[in-house]
């Protein structure tokens, strides 16, 4: 991805920098392996370690891998298994025999090895994988810059900067629902269809492919905005009208009035919270991943909401 230029990605203190030892190195079990490994090798490189209080050889490598590891300065983390204690994670990577290590790149295994290996072989393992973790920093970068500019409603710039990310990554999910958002801000609503259909079944849940998604669904039934008007009056006759101010938060949604639509819809909870079987909350929900998870009205929405429900 030589090509990929983003200009501030790799200062102050993002994934590639130095941490504390209790940062680069931890242990974990299966309830937490999705987020110490999974997770977080969409960042930078994570090597997992599989060991047993037993097994001699462990206690001969993990102290290497764990040296090195520091060594690298955060440009990898290591994450240790006890194989005993999470014998169905154990099954589940297939391991017959330890110790065993895998390296994980962008929630995938890609490399790994058994036995204790020599300090030296250890070490080109790890320096492989961190050249590894370099474009993985370049793909961050790069979707943070694709994310800014889409908020700014540089809707050119953000496609070039995602389609870069999808030269390097074709599967990238983050890049593909930032290309549909693309796609669907400038009218182009089949080729957001289509761009979200290559976004790979493991990532459906990724919240940037669930906010692509609703904005898609909002863009293909498009509300008829000339009604804020008579909606707005039928509300001010008659405020227990929860249907009129439901539509109108509809209407005024689709109008680019979020902070009006939410309004609207926290009023009739506060009124009534089991109108249209909780309706104007999962309303809310929608709008929310409609907006994307970083926009500035849904964190506002969530606390507003935080406080009505639990006030």
């Amino acid at each position: 991805m030589e090509n990929l230029i983003i200009g501030g990605g790799s200062g102050g203190n993002g994934a590639g920098q130095p941490g504390p030892a209790q940062d680069l190195i931890k242990d974990s079990d299966t309830k937490r392996f999705m987020a110490d490994v999974i997770e977080t090798s969409r960042k930078l490189p994570v090597l997992v370690d599989f060991w047993a209080p037993w097994c001699g050889p462990c206690k001969q490598l993990t102290p290497l891998l764990e040296k090195l590891v520091k060594q690298a300065k955060g440009k990898v983390r290591l994450v240790k298994i006890n194989v005993d204690e999470n014998q169905q994670l154990a099954a589940q990577m297939r391991i017959q025999s330890i110790p065993a290590v895998f390296a994980f790149v962008d929630g995938q295994p890609v490399d790994g090895f058994m036995g204790a290996l020599p300090e030296s072989s250890i070490k080109q393992f790890i320096d492989r994988l961190g050249s590894q973790g370099n474009l993985a920093e370049q793909i961050e970068a790069a979707l943070d810059a694709g994310r800014q500019a889409l908020a700014e409603k540089n809707y050119g710039e953000a496609a070039e900067i995602f389609g870069q990310v999808l030269q390097a990554d074709p599967e990238n999910a983050a890049a593909l629902a930032g290309m549909a958002r693309c796609q669907i801000e400038t009218g182009e609503l089949q080729k957001a269809k289509a761009t979200l259909a290559q976004v790979p079944q493991a990532r459906a849940n990724d919240p940037d492919v669930l906010s692509a998604r609703a904005a898609l669904d909002l863009a293909l039934n498009p509300v008829d905005t000339s009604e804020i008007g008579r909606l707005a009056a039928a509300v001010e006759a008659d405020p227990g009208d929860h249907q009129a101010r439901f539509d109108l938060a509809i209407a005024l949604n689709a109008a680019g009035r979020r902070e009006e639509a939410l309004d609207a819809l926290l009023v009739i909870m506060r009124k009534d919270r089991q109108w249209n079987d909780d309706g104007a909350r999962k309303q809310l929900v929608k709008f929310f991943e409609a907006w994307g998870p970083k926009d500035e009205f849904t964190l506002l929405g969530r606390r507003r909401l935080s406080s009505l429900l639990f006030s």
